[in-house]
């Protein structure tokens, strides 16, 4: 199937990313929120994006205009037929994402390609609320989504081989370079991520070393653009926790246990940047 027009819902960073690079590729994009004031909110940041990147000298401001004419903003999931892929890009919340799949199930044409941006949530279990689940699909885009190359395509039990087709040639489309993964807790990425960063926290605890000097051994000894604690700080300490549980829960290995140091900066609210203190202040 040939994607031509595709609904994106959530207009928040990663939603209004993948409305970016589609309307760039020459899709036609539907963007839903929950009000008129988030889905303004998610227009105005996709403009300001490209009006960087017009800046810079990468796109011209015709290219510009007729992208940001390609995209819809919208509060109403009727606005979603007609459309070839849907992509959920909702807060990381189970029953929220089963309730919107819900919505859009009950709407979009049968051989719409229903798709999930979970960095953590089964694919399996989302899918099994779709009325034909073997068009039910995980798109793991990375964030800023303009900028990251990869796109994990992650395959439920039910997915069929016609949608993995649907989804590749999609990624293609809006030049993602996409890895093809089979459902698990964490998929690929932060499967290997996460652990690795709760064992440099492990270290921290242990006073092996400091955490400046944890984040340069990481960057100079491994050739990491960014050290481990740091990254930590950026993705949320809380959001670390979460997907540490997850693992923990999802394969019963004590490998996964999350870090006590972790646990104890989450409860005292050193949640990272967005407090303004983790393992470093901000």
């Amino acid at each position: 199937m040939s994607i031509q027009h595709l609904g994106v819902i959530g207009a928040g960073t990663m939603g209004n990313g993948i409305a970016q690079i589609s309307a760039l590729a020459g899709l036609n994009v539907t963007m839903i929120d929950v009000n008129d004031a988030a889905v303004q909110r998610g227009l105005a940041t996709l403009k300001g994006s490209l009006e960087r990147i017009v800046k810079k000298g990468k796109l011209t401001e015709e290219a510009m205009a007729a992208a940001l004419a390609r995209v819809k903003g919208s509060t109403s999931y009727d606005d979603l037929r007609g459309t070839q892929l849907v992509v959920e890009a909702a807060t990381e919340n189970l029953e929220l994402k089963l309730r919107i799949l819900r919505q859009v199930d009950a709407l979009v044409a049968a051989d719409t390609v229903i798709a999930t941006n979970t960095s953590s949530i089964s694919i399996t279990q989302l899918a099994a609320v779709v009325n034909h689940p073997k068009r039910f699909i995980g798109l793991h885009f990375f964030n800023p989504v303009p900028m990251m190359q990869l796109l994990e395509v992650i395959c439920g039990l039910q997915t069929s081989p016609e949608t993995h087709a649907t989804a590749l040639a999609f990624a293609q489309t809006v030049g993602k370079t996409p890895i093809t993964v089979r459902n698990n807790p964490g998929f690929v990425v932060n499967r290997i991520l996460c652990p690795m960063i709760n064992e440099a926290i492990f270290v921290l605890q242990e006073g092996l070393a400091t955490a400046e000097d944890i984040d340069t051994g990481m960057k100079l000894g491994c050739n990491h653009p960014i050290g481990p604690l740091a990254l930590a700080d950026m993705i949320g300490l809380d959001t670390m926790l979460a997907v540490m549980n997850v693992f923990y829960d999802g394969f019963n290995d004590s490998k996964y246990r999350p870090a006590t140091l972790l646990k104890e900066m989450v409860a005292a609210g050193r949640l990272g940047r967005k407090s303004g203190r983790g393992f470093y202040s901000y």
